[in-house]
């Protein structure tokens, strides 16, 4: 049996938010190395802040700074960090009620002496980035230190206002995954690298499906039989586009169309090139030009065949 077609994919994009009061405090107040809570109705200080008490759900607003040491409520230790994570060495997740607070922090310990070093209880300080943009980064992780027999810890009171506070963040995020096509739509990408489109015949009724899934999506029994279908095809529906794609060369306006093959009972996605945008419609006969590298079409162009009548297209509109 052939070998079935895996590959890494990653889907990465910029998360863009803007910050409300309290999170604006909170996040300008790690850049001046200052650390706030916030306090509710009945006297207890939440860090990291919310903009609700959870228990209440009251509108909070009143910031109390709290201590950079605390001590470790519980942890994990991970054992292999991976792209992206605050250190590059083996360290500990661990949660961290710092002085004054009294919720947990999230956050990256440091801790040299490997797992056995670190315990529920152990007093730990927060080592601060050298760089400081106002995120939770800013934290560079927290590290173990031995305090001060007389240490005491006093609420400050500083009040969250700060020049040039911090307005918005932006959090980029990052999807590293391996994806399998399975047997039926590897049998298609190949079949593609040889510039042939095949499809697969549902044993109940009998209509083809381009790309196929391995099941009929409408019998929902699987699908086996392959068939090759087009390679030219009808344009059932279409859309202009006018808005120019971030990293796509392709100069706008232009045309993305419904497709459906010769012998398809599915219509596929393509662009239509080699003809006027206000020229395209509905029943217009194309076929596929292939990509320089091989693979898939680049897009398709009139055949110079005269319309398909609706009829013969109207149920894959």
């Amino acid at each position: 049996m052939p070998e079935v077609l895996k590959a890494p994919l990653v889907v990465e994009f910029p998360f863009t938010r803007s910050l409300g009061p309290v999170q604006s405090a909170f996040l300008t107040g790690l850049r001046e190395r200052v650390v706030l809570g916030v306090r509710t109705a009945d006297g207890r200080t939440l860090v990291p802040p919310v903009e609700y008490d959870p228990v209440t759900s009251r509108e909070l607003s009143e910031l109390v700074e709290v201590a950079a040491t605390g001590t470790v409520t519980t942890w994990a230790w991970n054992h292999e960090p991976r792209r992206g994570q605050p250190l590059d060495r083996p360290f500990a997740w661990v949660l961290v009620r710092l002085d004054g607070a009294d919720t947990a922090l999230l956050h990256a310990l440091d801790a040299p002496g490997g797992p056995d070093s670190v315990h529920t209880g152990l007093r730990v300080r927060v080592r601060w980035a050298g760089e400081r943009s106002g995120a939770i980064t800013d934290i560079a992780c927290f590290e173990p230190y031995e305090p001060a027999a007389e240490e005491i810890f006093a609420p400050g009171g500083h009040d969250g206002r700060f020049e040039d506070p911090v307005r918005g963040i932006v959090a980029p995020a990052r999807l590293d995954y391996t994806y399998s096509p399975g047997r039926a739509q590897t049998a298609y990408i190949r079949a593609l690298a040889e510039r042939r489109v095949v499809g697969e015949r549902c044993p109940s009724c009998r209509k083809v499906y381009v790309p196929p899934r391995g099941a009929c999506p409408t019998c929902g029994v699987a699908t086996s039989e392959r068939v090759e279908v087009g390679p030219r095809g009808t344009v059932t529906t279409y859309c202009i586009v006018n808005i120019k794609a971030k990293n796509l060369d392709i100069e706008v306006p232009y045309v993305y169309a419904h497709i459906a093959l010769d012998g398809a009972d599915l219509a596929l996605h393509g662009r239509i090139a080699g003809i006027p945008y206000d020229q395209v419609r509905m029943g217009l006969r194309v076929e596929p030009v292939w990509s320089d590298e091989g693979g898939h079409p680049d897009h398709y162009r009139p055949t110079g065949e005269p319309d398909a009548d609706y009829e013969t297209y109207k149920e894959l509109v």
